[in-house]
């Protein structure tokens, strides 16, 4: 039921998917503590996964320790992203939906500035920009958080990179109305992955905007381990394919080059078994590949004064590309074998 706010704002839910997060969910609501936006004009709904390590204890402590702002847990059995931003919003009751990942830790002016944006009318979804943190102390996890926000890595993705106010394909988590929600439908729940993307292609295709504001800021925790960060981007890959037979017409270059440079070095290994000068164009490619991440990891090693991002940048970009374009390969080929069986 929509909660009608007492003061002249728009009562806000903050809706969570949540799996397994005990090591940031603290942050997270912390981070949401300190919001100054009213938090008597706040709510957040965390739907949970089931988690098996310590993100419920995590969550029931601050509801101890802080009863002055209201969190709810509901449980989401089907266990995936979308059902759990689904479920959420059903649950919820604000005006505005403010949509957050269990990684993350917002500004403290993050959800005042996503309420200023819709009632000026900017967007339909309203998001920011992040600022993305090494997962753990590690070389590796910070080679990776620097990599995630390379252009190298992703390409012209403008959430991740510096960037200015204005209309976008997508944005991440997003804040929206409740009945623009109701308007163009909820997450896609067949969409393991890249439902934001989906959600954003339908809501510009409504007629609504995405809209970039780069003041909304929320740190963003990336993968700590090179295993971790490829079953991440593998899984991007997959569902992205599968969002694509949809709206093929939302394709972008940096999304097309990974799959095409898998494909490439798969086809090279298979004809370098029979032919030299496959085996050639191969060691050329890869030559030429790792050289540009290399240089790139070395001028950031050398900005930074940190030497072993001259290795871990590369390490973790490669990682991205292949994960990510093997995903997407798999899913195509897994489609075509699954439809003509």
């Amino acid at each position: 039921m929509l909660r009608k706010s007492m003061s002249d704002l728009p009562f806000v839910s903050i809706v969570i998917p949540c799996y397994n997060e005990q090591a940031t969910i603290r942050k997270l609501l912390d981070a949401l503590r300190a919001q100054t936006y009213p938090l008597a004009e706040m709510e957040v709904v965390i739907s949970d996964g089931m988690s098996t390590d310590g993100t419920r204890e995590e969550i029931a402590s601050f509801q101890k320790e802080h009863a002055d702002l209201s969190v709810r847990v509901v449980e989401n059995r089907a266990r995936t992203i979308p059902s759990g931003v689904n479920q959420a919003v059903r649950e919820s009751r604000g005006e505005i939906i403010v949509r957050l990942d269990a990684h993350s830790m917002p500004i403290p002016e993050y959800v005042e500035r996503c309420v200023a944006a819709h009632r000026s009318g900017r967007g339909d979804n309203v998001g920011g920009v992040w600022e993305i943190r090494p997962g753990a102390d590690t070389w590796i996890a910070e080679s990776i958080s620097f990599a995630a926000a390379h252009p190298l890595g992703v390409g012209d993705a403008m959430y991740r990179l510096n960037a200015k106010p204005g209309a976008v394909d997508t944005v991440p988590f997003g804040s929206f109305r409740r009945e623009f929600f109701e308007k163009i439908g909820a997450f896609d729940e067949t969409l393991l992955a890249n439902e934001d993307y989906e959600f954003n292609a339908r809501a510009r295709e409504s007629g609504g905007v995405v809209w970039l504001d780069p003041s909304i800021r929320s740190v963003y925790f990336s993968r700590d381990t090179l295993g971790r960060l490829a079953v991440q981007y593998w899984r991007y890959g997959f569902w992205k394919f599968k969002m694509l037979q949809r709206y093929p017409h939302t394709l972008r270059w940096r999304q097309a080059l990974p799959p095409v440079f898998a494909l490439s070095l798969l086809t090279l290994i298979v004809l370098s078994l029979w032919w030299a000068f496959a085996r050639f164009l191969l060691f050329a490619q890869l030559f030429f590949y790792y050289l540009i991440l290399g240089l790139a990891g070395l001028r950031l090693a050398t900005t930074k004064r940190k030497a072993y991002l001259a290795l871990g940048m590369p390490l973790a970009i490669s990682t991205m590309h292949i994960a990510w374009g093997s995903g997407f390969l798999w899913s195509a080929v897994s489609g075509l074998f699954w439809k003509h069986g």
